[in-house]
This record gives C-alpha cells, sequence and structure tokens, in this order.
C-alpha cells in the first residue's frame, strides 16, 4: 500500500473513531462538564495555543483542571495549587484530554503523532527535531507510550522523530493499544509534570549557560 493512500485512511479512521468517541460519550462528557462546573468556577473547557502540523498555531481543547488564580503581582499561583479536587481526577485518569477528540475531526490533530506543544518553545527545537512538525501532532504517540513525562525531553524527541521515520497504520494501531493499556494502568501518568521536569525553553536556556 503506498503511503499516500495510507495517509487518506488515517485520517479517515481519525475522523470515524473521533466521531464515534464523541457520540459515546456523550453522556460522560455531560457528567464530567457538570461535576467541573459544580466543583469550581469557571469555563468546562481549557483552551490553550499549541503548534501543530508546519509549526501552524492551533487552539486545543481540554476539560479544564485548574482554577485561574493570580498573586498580588498578577502571576499565576503554582499549579499544585490551582489543581482542583476534580482536576485531579482527570488528568490521572487522562479524561482531561478527550475533547481532543474535536481537534482531530477539525483536522488539527491526528490520533496519533507527536503530542503538540506550547507556541513558546518554537526557538529552542534542534534542527533534526523539527520533524515532528512534517505530521499532524497527535493525542497520544510514541512517545507518550514509551514513558510520557517520564522521559527528558531530548528522549521525547528522539521517539517523536523514530515514530516519523517509522510510520504506518500498523504502528499507528500498536500505539492506541498500548494508550489503552496504560490508560487502564495509569502508568507514567504525572499530575503535575511541572514538579519533575523544566519547561523546554528553560532546559535549553540553562544548557545553554
Amino acid at each position: 500500500m503506498s503511503s499516500k493512500i495510507q495517509l487518506i485512511l488515517k485520517r479517515l479512521i481519525d475522523v470515524v473513531l473521533s466521531l464515534i468517541g464523541l457520540i459515546l460519550l456523550a453522556i460522560p462528557f455531560a457528567i464530567i462538564a457538570l461535576v467541573i462546573k459544580l466543583d469550581s468556577k469557571g469555563s468546562v473547557f481549557f483552551r490553550q495555543e499549541r503548534s501543530g502540523q508546519y509549526g501552524k498555531p492551533f487552539t486545543i481543547y481540554k476539560f479544564r483542571t485548574m482554577l485561574d488564580l493570580m498573586d498580588a503581582g498578577g502571576k499565576s499561583l503554582p499549579d499544585e495549587e490551582r489543581l482542583t479536587i476534580v482536576g485531579r481526577f482527570l488528568r490521572k485518569t487522562g479524561f482531561d484530554e478527550l475533547p481532543e477528540l474535536w481537534n482531530v475531526i477539525k483536522g488539527d490533530m491526528s490520533l496519533v503523532g507527536p503530542r503538540p506543544l506550547l507556541i513558546k518553545y518554537m526557538p529552542y527545537y534542534r534542527e533534526q527535531e523539527r520533524k515532528r512538525f512534517v505530521v499532524c501532532p497527535g493525542i497520544t504517540g510514541w512517545a507518550l507510550v514509551n514513558g510520557r513525562n517520564d522521559l527528558p525531553w531530548d528522549k521525547r524527541f528522539e521517539y517523536d522523530i523514530w515514530y516519523i521515520e517509522n510510520w504506518s497504520l500498523t504502528l499507528d494501531l500498536k500505539i492506541l493499544l498500548l494508550t489503552l493499556f496504560k490508560v487502564a494502568l495509569q502508568k507514567n501518568v504525572q499530575i503535575l509534570p511541572t514538579l519533575s521536569m523544566m519547561d523546554l525553553d528553560e532546559e535549553r536556556r540553562k544548557h545553554d549557560l
């Protein structure tokens, strides 16, 4: 099967599975939205600009897991102080990521691919690492099933590039199955990854000093 046909099938699978997911999860979505509203003030959804395919910015959607709390100087309080009780559960189970199915239907994301990262990281990728922008970012990916946030940035990007260079529909299926397995076992889940790893821009600036 040619790579072009595989890419068409990948997009078709993305759309079909995401539509099925949104339909089947309609009631759980409504329950989660209600619980978020009852637990804390603010929007049900968290929206943030991320870097997509070819570095193009897009808005990612997740269930909100934090409060928008500021200190006296107008700076956001640490994540551990803003995380809600419901948010902790959503992050632990991965349910906070479910609204990204809408991003897949829109074409911003794929079910499988390198995770979309913050816009502010764009100047800090090395030349080889920029290959990750050749494809659509994913809800899950090869780096995620091989360690997730337990991995240092260099290793995460190494897995991303390996995925791109070895991509196939079979590999995507393997990653999806591994993701379900890891979610069920709650393996490599870090509710607050900022506590154990630096932001990419901070790490690269520190390395260059």
